[in-house]
């Protein structure tokens, strides 16, 4: 039990029988594949649109047809969505502060 001074532990992922209810369900070794598994339905999902719309690449007459290719914007925004997490990451560099910075 911990005291209420005493900070609150991080998920280890080991839920073998003991606090089992205290463990949130994305936590729990068991719930993995589970997670990976819906991950994966849910990107092939995006992908299945793909076979029923016909695109209209934007540069076309230009001879670039990139964007007209297949799941061109499942992968796209993936990129983009990397690329914005690598850029915060980055930026956090330059910003972060010292963890005393607001008790001076």
């Amino acid at each position: 039990m911990q005291t209420p001074d005493a900070p609150e532990q991080p998920p280890t992922g080991n839920d073998e029988g003991r606090d089992r209810h205290r463990v949130h369900w994305l936590y729990r070794r068991d719930n993995r594949p589970k997670l990976w598994l819906l991950q994966f339905v849910i990107l092939a999902l995006a992908l299945v649109p793909e076979f029923f719309v016909h695109h209209h690449p934007h540069f076309d007459g230009s001879g670039f047809t990139l964007d007209g290719t297949f799941g061109f914007y499942a992968w796209y925004g993936f990129l983009a969505c990397a690329g914005m997490v690598a850029a915060a990451k980055v930026l956090g560099i330059f910003l972060k502060r010292e963890d005393t910075y607001y008790d001076e």
